[in-house]
């Protein structure tokens, strides 16, 4: 089992920066895909970000692919979300996800561990 918990959610304004962590503890996290998710009021949670175990391949949603950049260390069992240039349509519950598996994912079916999430709020 792997326990996931998110930090760094907050109120921004458009135009501004937020970085989210997510701490792992529990089964080696060096061996497991991470993921970031949202979901905003009303619709479905959606894919945001992915990193593979070595943080060799990442994969982002094409809504915020240049303004978002996903890491990880894991020496420190943590991912990260840094997030620039933020659009009120960011706005959302932000979690991190794990899968045991060592190929990125897109399909928030295919993760297996979740945190409980973290609020990101941009105002215009």
């Amino acid at each position: 089992q792997v326990q996931l918990v998110e930090s760094g959610g907050g109120l921004v304004q458009a135009g501004g920066s937020l970085r989210l962590s997510c701490a792992a503890s529990g089964r080696t996290f060096s061996s497991v895909v991470m993921g970031w998710f949202r979901q905003a009021p009303g619709k479905e949670r959606e894919f945001v970000a992915a990193i593979s175990w070595s943080g060799g391949n990442t994969a982002y949603a094409d809504a915020v692919k240049g303004r978002f950049t996903i890491s990880r260390d894991n020496a420190k069992n943590t991912v990260y979300l840094q997030m620039n240039s933020l659009k009120p349509e960011d706005t959302a519950f932000y979690y991190c996800a794990g899968r045991r598996t060592s190929t990125v994912a897109k399909g928030a079916r295919e993760y297996d561990y979740w945190g409980q999430g973290t609020q990101v709020t941009v105002s215009s």
